[in-house]
């Protein structure tokens, strides 16, 4: 008699219980949703410098729309008798050459730096992003002569255009002449960045599907293309607007920004504290300091909002 001795073998199957298979393709819907702004965000909250810059930002804004919550004191009133006065009550700065309170004019100053910055920058993202997003978007013939124009403005130092603007419009200079005098000559950057973007985005397969549902280019640029390419003038946007609050700064300094006696500038104050540096510094010193805080509060905020919208960075960290 033969017997089979041949071993099957074993087969173990665990308890139902055990293996919750009905959980592989469960839809999660407590999970929250993730895309690229809301990980920016989440990514923001944690970085301490964003709440510093954002409240330094907030703080310097209130100051510049409510400057008499600080200050009752008249910045353009100016009594010889209290030339380079010290620090007194309700003066805690001092008094200028003029007789000026420092404390004042460093206050009202800010409302004119932020109006320039924000007209500056709202202009520069305006066309940079109409000609970045055409030139990009439609490419050919389109994008060489918008670049080209570009190119020749790019070519162009934006400060020195605009000293050579405001010095033609010596009679009319104002906040919204510096304004144009310094955004018409500052947008190149912005575009040339959104132009590089779009090359990219253009491509992808929403793009082809939203053209394939019969929507108009322009259409689809705008609706499509455009929101998934914005993020690099976001960051671009917030650190040119410290470099618009400097150019301002620059040109009242050499003299061909706003008027001292019409508008409260920085810039005008560190320029004429120049002859009392060494008898009574602190008439420089304060809106240097003011200057210097508010731009690098804008500039801190650009570069934290650039690594959380940037996902190689925060993969790093």
């Amino acid at each position: 008699m033969s017997s089979d001795t041949t071993q099957r073998p074993t087969h173990y199957v665990a308890p139902i219980d055990e293996t919750p298979l009905a959980d592989v393709d469960t839809v999660r819907i407590s999970e929250k949703p993730s895309n690229l702004w809301l990980d920016a965000w989440r990514d923001l909250r944690r970085r301490p410098m964003f709440w510093i810059s954002s409240v330094l930002i907030v703080f310097i804004l209130f100051v510049a729309l409510f400057p008499t919550v600080f200050t009752a004191v008249d910045p353009k009133f100016c009594e010889l008798s209290n030339s380079n006065g010290a620090p007194e009550p309700g003066h805690p700065m001092g008094y200028t050459m003029q007789g000026c309170d420092v404390f004042s004019r460093v206050v009202h100053g800010a409302a004119t730096s932020i109006s320039v910055g924000l007209l500056v920058t709202i202009l520069v993202a305006t066309v940079g992003i109409l000609v970045g997003s055409f030139a990009g978007f439609f490419g050919g013939w389109v994008d060489s002569v918008l670049m080209r124009v570009g190119d020749i403005f790019f070519a162009i130092p934006y400060v020195l255009a605009a000293v050579v603007i405001m010095s033609i419009f010596l009679k009319d200079r104002n906040i919204w002449v510096i304004s144009l005098a310094i955004g018409f000559f500052a947008w190149p950057s912005t575009a040339r960045i959104l132009r590089s973007e779009i090359l990219r985005v253009r491509s992808s397969d929403f793009v082809m599907a939203s053209e394939a549902l019969g929507l108009s280019r322009v259409h689809t640029m705008f609706r499509h293309v455009l929101p998934n390419s914005i993020a690099p003038v976001i960051i671009i946007s917030t650190i040119g607007l410290a470099g618009a609050i400097t150019a301002e700064a620059t040109l009242s300094f050499l003299g061909v920004g706003l008027p001292n006696n019409v508008y409260m500038s920085w810039g005008n104050d560190i320029s004429a504290a120049q002859v009392d540096l060494r008898t009574n510094p602190s008439t420089l010193i304060y809106p240097s300091i003011a200057l210097s805080v508010t731009v690098l509060s804008f500039i801190l905020l650009g570069e934290v909002v650039r690594d959380a919208l940037d996902p190689k960075a925060r993969a790093v960290r």
